[in-house]
């Protein structure tokens, strides 16, 4: 754990200085240095490195580890390979937020959208837990899974219905596939404390997620408070996920495909699954939007489309892995 920390720490670094570096303005080593020492309000090369390429570097790297994280957390929660923060509707109540805000307040601001966006994955994943809580039912893998799904299919299509009839489809798709164009320092100041908060939380409760993993059964054997820790692995999926959508939109695969390649390297305990994906995580999310930014400059190709190339065959070879089960 500690070796491969240490690793994709340092390609963390690398990667964060490219995205520094490299942008549709060519902008040298040194007047990167100077930026950031000894900044000049009237430099324009400084101003989009301390206000535009900073802030977004560091928000991909705090979404990337939130995505990670939360993926990591619903997995083990939910035993299930294919889960990820998705499944709470936590990415259909953001995309609906936003559907309104853009049909109702259209002049609202990139941080007034952050904070609905926050706010919709909060209500939607309540609906979930009121669903799951209706008749005093327990908070089961399989149940949750379908409640998260039942909401995620009502709000989706509520945005669509809500983005014919105000001609709002293309600004809707844009954020919905995702893109980090738009974070600057007052968001990271918004969504930043909640992210974090998320990922020390993830930490602290990664062993009881591997207790969870093992099944309901071994995990009350074990002494765990199975409820109780499901409920608190779920409101810290809700800071990480709603937090990291807020910011760069639903990125899809993120949740998904980096806990199982960390799984790779470290084996199934969620004690080092979980801090080894959010480092993992900001790395590939810091690639991705380099990639993003050079692939077709000076134009933008969202980052949900990257990941999906990489993804879809992924989430193939893991369904058809994983038809026996998920230990």
């Amino acid at each position: 754990m500690t070796l491969f920390l240490l690793a994709v720490g340092a390609a963390v670094f690398l990667a964060a200085a490219l995205s520094v570096l490299y942008g549709s303005m060519e902008i040298t080593f040194g007047q990167v240095v100077n930026a950031v020492i000894r900044p000049d309000a009237a430099d324009q090369r400084h101003i989009v490195v301390r206000e535009l390429r900073i802030p977004r570097t560091l928000g991909c790297i705090l979404a990337g580890a939130a995505f990670s994280a939360a993926g990591s957390l619903m997995q083990g929660v939910t035993r299930n390979p294919l889960a990820d923060s998705g499944l709470l509707g936590i990415n259909a109540g953001a995309s609906f937020a936003l559907a309104l805000c853009l049909a109702f307040l259209p002049g609202l601001g990139f941080t007034g959208v952050v904070i609905f966006s926050f706010l919709g994955a909060s209500v939607s994943m309540l609906a979930v837990y009121g669903l799951m809580s209706m008749r005093h039912r327990k908070l089961e893998p399989v149940r949750l899974v379908l409640a998260g799904s039942a909401v995620s299919i009502f709000l989706s299509s509520l945005s669509q219905a809500v983005s014919i009839f105000f001609q709002i489809g293309y600004d809707l798709t844009f954020w919905t596939a995702g893109g980090a164009a738009g974070i600057r320092s007052r968001q990271l100041l918004l969504a930043g404390p909640v992210i974090v908060s998320g990922l020390v939380a993830a930490v602290l409760l990664s062993g009881r997620v591997s207790m969870l993993s093992l099944g309901e059964d071994a995990a009350k054997g074990l002494g765990l408070e199975v409820e109780r820790s499901r409920f608190l692995c779920l409101l810290t999926v809700l800071l990480l996920a709603g937090g990291a959508v807020a910011l760069t939109g639903p990125v899809a695969f993120v949740g998904l495909l980096v806990p199982h390649v960390v799984r790779f390297f470290t084996g199934a305990d969620y004690r080092a699954v979980i801090p080894c994906s959010m480092a993992a995580g900001a790395f590939f999310m810091l690639t991705a939007d380099i990639i993003s930014r050079t692939i077709n400059a000076p134009a933008e190709t969202p980052i949900g489309l990257i990941f999906s190339v990489i993804g879809v065959p992924f989430f193939i070879w893991i369904a058809r892995k994983e038809d026996k089960g998920f230990d």
